[in-house]
């Protein structure tokens, strides 16, 4: 069995991103806005996602563009914030992702409780924000110091927007990620949040790695998501679960869950997991 089967009590579980807005130092950050904006904000996608069904939640700064590899304090203080005052009102079980640095997603997973977290902890990137390197000799001696025994590590192996500057093909980089790290999940991604990943690169992935759980991790939608679960373990979805399925409105604003489409999806999934 694995581990995700345990963890959220289902087969080919869905996970849902919770974008909190633009935070305290982020360039989009609309002065005058209070910590409490942002709490009720999240708290309202946080029952639209639960009542609607999905199997766990991640909480993420996606709205702090351009992301930081290495945060300001500020920005991981405000999300355990606003996590914090939600914590009584989560039913299902979360993570959480500090997107691009992953030393402070493993402090943020420490400080709230986190059941899993979702980040580039591997590779040597080149993108838009310049080049990165993740040391996960390090970042896998933190996670033992703190001590996180139990939190779940799903890795980024191909991020969006990023290319890898390791030349083999990904189920080759998956399969070396593998066994100097042995990372809980490996997140599949297309190049840029909402688009449609390649099948046959999850299905080159699985095959490889049969014992880890590989999360399809952009792009999936009520016509697609069958055809991803049936190649993968599990799914992320953040776009489509938003009201028009789009990430941001014309202000370039966070725009919130709609829960008719959260229950439209699922439904799907709960159909294909009866033949199961």
């Amino acid at each position: 069995m694995l581990w995700t089967e345990q963890l959220f009590g289902v087969k080919k579980p869905i996970i849902a991103m919770l974008h909190l807005d633009s935070l305290p130092g982020d360039p989009r950050f609309r002065r005058g806005t209070s910590p409490d904006e942002i709490v009720e904000h999240a708290r309202a996608d946080l029952h639209a996602l639960q009542d609607g069904g999905v199997d766990g939640i991640i909480f993420s700064n996606e709205f702090s563009f351009p992301y930081q590899r290495k945060m300001d304090i500020v920005t991981p203080a405000a999300m355990a914030y606003v996590i914090g005052n939600l914590k009584p009102e989560i039913r299902v079980p979360f993570g959480v992702d500090a997107i691009s640095d992953g030393a402070a997603c493993l402090e943020l997973a420490a400080a709230v409780g986190a059941d899993y977290v979702r980040g580039t902890f591997s590779g040597v990137y080149v993108g838009d924000g310049g080049w990165y390197n993740n040391d996960f000799s390090a970042l896998l001696r933190r996670k033992a110091a703190l001590p996180l025994d139990d939190l779940k590590m799903l890795y980024f192996i191909n991020p969006e927007s990023d290319r890898n500057l390791d030349t083999r093909p990904l189920a080759d980089i998956a399969a070396s990620t593998m066994a100097k790290a042995m990372p809980d999940g490996l997140c599949i991604s297309a190049n840029a949040a909402g688009l449609d990943v390649d099948e046959a690169l999850i299905a080159s992935v699985k095959k490889a790695n049969p014992d880890v759980v590989v999360l399809c991790n952009t792009g999936c939608r009520p016509d697609t998501i069958v055809r991803k679960l049936e190649i993968g373990d599990a799914a992320v979805v953040g776009t489509y679960f938003k009201e028009g399925g789009k990430i941001e409105d014309s202000d370039h604003q966070n725009v919130r869950v709609d829960i008719a489409r959260v229950k439209e999806f699922m439904e799907v999934v709960y159909e294909y997991r009866k033949t199961l």
